[in-house]
């Protein structure tokens, strides 16, 4: 949820150069000012100033930016939108340098999601960039959409967010539509969706998105893991780790926020999003750790683990994908393993590839994005932990063979990619934000949205 277009405002914030002089007409020396508050012309560094009008008081913001490297202007655009908290509105002269991903952060930092009553100072109501070139603003708000849909999606209770109401939330503008029903899926054999989605009141859905422009030469599928909700099944997660598991579609949530915003971006490139839905529930029709599913294109998987879902639901769409579609490139993303946070963090998103190419120009648009990757491994000797002695594979690392819990996830995954390039994007450490900070919000962050526009902008 964004401010709305803005008109004029009582605040104004004027972006110093390296030098620390402001771009305005001061009422005070502007040398003795920068020297009071001891100003460094650092991204996101604020002098404040009160200004005359008439017989009011308004405010002027001084605002610094760094080296004015897109991370620094983000940075600077974030701190005036919190700046402004409680204003009506804020008007802003731009810096030089990339004023798309300046706009884009600027709208970030005033994304929030409240259901019932507001508390504190509210976001700024309204911006106005002037000087700035219309179409980078509105590139940058069309990103910054994507990613507060993402984020809406993602940050909506599961009391709501069902399988088939996610499915209703996927239709858009220039976009085909096809959503496979339980009764679809199991004609189909969509094994891995139907058994993750067993034990739920709520069937599961799958759900594919096709975004075609007029002239293409390459086809990318995108793949998001939509967990509505994740208890773990019969292997239940502990309670605390519950409590943020409305969010385990965060990924199924970031391939519907980009298939939505390629109609206003333009997108060269031909794109099908697959977003496979279940909802991981405990009960007496719920999968069983031992069971063993036969996956679309029959494959056979003993289920060793009911918590390691997700992949169950990914290598459906996954071999879809690659026996139906045909695709040159395909990118999973999910919220897949807390093992990956314990490697990366909460700042940096994993990256899988079995294509170079493919990982390095991934890695790139994260560092443009600030959707930063760094690129793992793909250890084959670590590929036994996957041996089953009754099916095709087992789900999960039994015992703990080799103790690589992200790496193991993405080897499986990989069996159902065929030779084509493939990227898993592995983003539990990053999905979520427990500090209200910069960009950031507590709660869904909306986290490959920007990476995958980039990219596929890039192509």
């Amino acid at each position: 949820m964004l401010p709305e277009a803005p008109s004029d405002s009582a605040l104004l914030a004027v972006p110093y150069d390296s030098g620390l002089n402001p771009r305005v007409e001061l009422p005070v020396p502007a040398a003795a000012l920068m020297a009071h508050h001891a100003a460094k012309g650092e991204a996101g560094e604020i002098v404040e100033v009160p200004v005359s009008r008439g017989d009011s008081v308004g405010g002027l913001l001084l605002y610094g930016v760094g080296d004015g490297s897109p991370r620094a202007l983000r940075r600077a655009a974030s701190a005036l939108t919190r700046r402004a908290k409680g204003r009506p509105e804020l008007t802003v002269v731009v810096p030089d340098g990339d004023i798309a991903v300046f706009a884009e952060a600027a709208l970030l930092a005033a994304y929030t999601f409240k259901i019932g009553a507001p508390q504190g100072k509210p976001p700024v109501a309204a911006l106005t960039f002037v000087g700035a070139d219309e179409s980078a603003v509105r590139r940058g708000e069309s990103v910054a959409q994507a990613v507060a849909v993402a984020r809406d999606l993602a940050n909506t209770p599961a009391s709501t967010k069902t399988p088939s109401w996610l499915a209703d939330q996927a239709a858009a503008d220039g976009l085909e539509v096809k959503v496979w029903d339980e009764e679809a899926l199991r004609s189909e054999g969509f094994g891995g969706i139907l058994a993750v989605g067993q034990g739920s009141v709520h069937p599961p859905r799958l759900i594919q998105l096709s975004y075609t422009p007029d002239s293409y030469d390459e086809h990318v599928v995108l793949v998001g893991k939509g967990i509505t909700f994740d208890s773990g099944g019969l292997s239940l997660k502990p309670t605390d780790n519950m409590k943020t598991q409305k969010t385990d579609m965060a990924g199924g949530a970031v391939v519907i926020a980009v298939m939505g915003a390629l109609v206003a971006l333009g997108s060269p490139v031909r794109v099908t999003g697959l977003v496979a839905a279940a909802e991981n529930m405990p009960s007496g029709t719920a999968q069983r750790p031992g069971d063993v599913i036969t996956h679309y294109g029959g494959t056979t998987v003993e289920v060793t683990n009911t918590d390691a879902e997700g992949r169950l639901v990914l290598a459906d769409a996954l071999a879809y994908a690659d026996a139906v579609l045909e695709p040159d490139a395909m990118i999973d993303i999910a919220t897949l393993t807390g093992a990956i946070s314990v490697a990366l963090g909460r700042n940096i998103g994993a990256v899988y590839a079995t294509d170079d190419e493919l990982a390095r120009t991934l890695v790139s648009s994260g560092e443009v994005t600030d959707d930063r990757l760094w690129r793992m491994p793909l250890i084959d000797d670590y590929r036994p932990a996957l041996d089953s002695p009754i099916a095709d594979m087992q789900n999960a690392d039994l015992g703990g063979r080799f103790g690589a819990g992200s790496i193991t996830a993405a080897l499986f995954l990989r069996e159902f990619t065929g030779k084509r390039p493939w990227a898993h994007l592995d983003i539990a450490g990053v999905g979520r934000s427990t500090v209200d900070e910069g960009t950031l919000s507590k709660g869904a962050t909306g986290f490959g949205v920007r990476v995958l526009l980039d990219w596929l902008a890039r192509r």
